[in-house]
C-alpha cells in the first residue's frame, strides 16, 4: 500500500449517504469495513448487512433501528467528547433500517467485518462500556472498550474508541499486529477514523515492519479522515496542543481466535517502564462510565 492510499482525507471516500464508505476491496484487504452514516431529522436509511457483521455506534445523536423486524433504540450522545454511547450489533445476512428522530439528525459509525458465523442482533447500553486509562504523563489516553475482544462477542470484529488530550501521544510505543505468532501476536487489519476537537488536527505515523506490504505514512489528520493499516508499526497518534483527538479503531483478521495481541517496537518499548513512576494526565478521564480503570502497563492503543 502506498503512502497516498493509506491516508484517506475527509470527503475522498464518500458515497450516497455515507461521508465515509470503506469496504474491504477499497482498502485492498479481506475483512475490515467502515461507514459513517449521516442522516437529517426524520431521515431514514436501509441497508443489507450482506456477508459482514456490523456494529452501529452513535457519534452524535441517537436513532431508532430495525433489524429484521426487531426494533431497537440507540440513545446516543451529544458528541464523542461528551460521553460513551450505547451501541447495536447487527449480524450478517440481515436487513437494517435506521431512522433519525424528528428533532435532530444523527451521525453513526458502522464498523464492519466480513465473517462466517451469524450471531443474534444485540443492544448494549452505555453503562456496559468500560472506560480504561492507559499510559501516563504525556502518553496518557482514554480507551472506551465497547467491543474489545475480551468484553463483547462477535465473529471477527473488534472495535474500541480512543480519546487523547491535546498535546498527548496515543498508540505509543509503536506496535504491530501483522503476522500470527501463537500467544504473542494476532494478524489484524485496522482502520483509524478521526475526529478532532475545535477544528484542529493531529498526526499519524506508520512505518514498515518487514512483514506485509511495507506501509509507511506520516499524515496530518483532521475530522473525518481515515487511515488504513494493513501492516506495519503504527503510532504514535499525536494530538496537537489545544485540540483533543478521538479515533475509532476497527479491526478484524483471518485468525481462528478473535484476539488482539500486539508486538511493541523494540526501540521504544522501554517507555512503559517510565509510566510506573508517572501520574496519569489529570485531564483524564474526559468522562466517566460505570467502570473506569487504570492500566499503564498494558497494550498501547
Amino acid at each position: 500500500m502506498t503512502t497516498g492510499s493509506a491516508h484517506r482525507a475527509a470527503g475522498t471516500v464518500a458515497s450516497d449517504v455515507y461521508p465515509v464508505d470503506i469496504a474491504p476491496p477499497d482498502a485492498g484487504w479481506e475483512f475490515c469495513a467502515l461507514r459513517i452514516l449521516q442522516l437529517p431529522p426524520r431521515g431514514t436509511h436501509s441497508f443489507a448487512t450482506g456477508g459482514s457483521e456490523w456494529i452501529l455506534l452513535p457519534l452524535a445523536g441517537g436513532a431508532a433501528v430495525t433489524v429484521d423486524g426487531e426494533e431497537f433504540t440507540l440513545h446516543g450522545r451529544e458528541s464523542v467528547f461528551t460521553g460513551v454511547s450505547d451501541f447495536l450489533y447487527t449480524p450478517r445476512a440481515a436487513e437494517v433500517t435506521v431512522r433519525a428522530p424528528a428533532g435532530a439528525g444523527v451521525r453513526l459509525a458502522l464498523a464492519g467485518a466480513r465473517c462466517t458465523e451469524r450471531l443474534p442482533a444485540r443492544y448494549r447500553p452505555a453503562s456496559s462500556v468500560g472506560v480504561e486509562l492507559r499510559g501516563a504523563g504525556a502518553c496518557s489516553r482514554q480507551v472506551n472498550n465497547f467491543a474489545a475482544a475480551d468484553v463483547f462477542a462477535a465473529d471477527r470484529l473488534i472495535a474500541v474508541e480512543v480519546l487523547t488530550p491535546g498535546g498527548n501521544w496515543s498508540s505509543y510505543p509503536p506496535h504491530k499486529h501483522d503476522e500470527f505468532r501463537a500467544e504473542q501476536e494476532s494478524e489484524l487489519e485496522e482502520i483509524y477514523y478521526f475526529e478532532i476537537a475545535g477544528d484542529g488536527f493531529g498526526y499519524q505515523r506508520v512505518t514498515p515492519s518487514g512483514h506485509g506490504t511495507g506501509t509507511e505514512l506520516l499524515a496530518e489528520v483532521r475530522t473525518g479522515d481515515v487511515v488504513l493499516i494493513p501492516d506495519g508499526w503504527h503510532g504514535p497518534s499525536i494530538a496537537a496542543p489545544g485540540h483533543d483527538m478521538y479515533y475509532l479503531n476497527v479491526m478484524a483478521g483471518p485468525g481462528t481466535e478473535r484476539a488482539w495481541r500486539i508486538t511493541d517496537h523494540p526501540d521504544h518499548a522501554w517507555i512503559r517502564d517510565r509510566w510506573r513512576d508517572e501520574p496519569t494526565d489529570p485531564r483524564l478521564p474526559f468522562y466517566r462510565a460505570s467502570r473506569t480503570t487504570e492500566a499503564p502497563e498494558v497494550a498501547p492503543r
